[in-house]
């Protein structure tokens, strides 16, 4: 998830890696805490809400101190999906995926 979250921040090299490995942990703790299933929090799917919550923490040391409105949103709606939401919805990539593959 790591390179993922870099990738979707901008951030290239390995300096930083620590320090946003550990706003990783931390932003998947609060979605924990606040009631998301744990497959949610890990499925590849959920890897741009996480970068969002990276990215908050990240900025919070120039003055602002929480997590930006549409992170706290989508983490509400994370709250109400469970596994089966996320099997579902690597099927229907996995279609999808498949439909384009037939297309070449």
């Amino acid at each position: 998830m790591l390179e993922e979250v870099k990738k979707r921040l901008g951030i290239t090299g390995d300096y930083q890696d620590d320090t946003i490995q550990g706003y990783i942990e931390d932003v998947k703790q609060f979605l924990l805490d606040g009631g998301v299933d744990k497959e949610v929090v890990n499925a590849s799917s959920t890897v741009g809400v996480i970068a969002r919550g990276v990215s908050d923490l990240w900025n919070y040391g120039s003055g602002g101190t929480s997590f930006s409105p549409y992170f706290l949103q989508r983490a509400i709606q994370l709250s109400s999906k469970d596994s089966s939401d996320i099997e579902r919805e690597n099927t229907d990539k996995n279609k999808e995926n498949n439909k384009g593959d037939e297309n070449e």
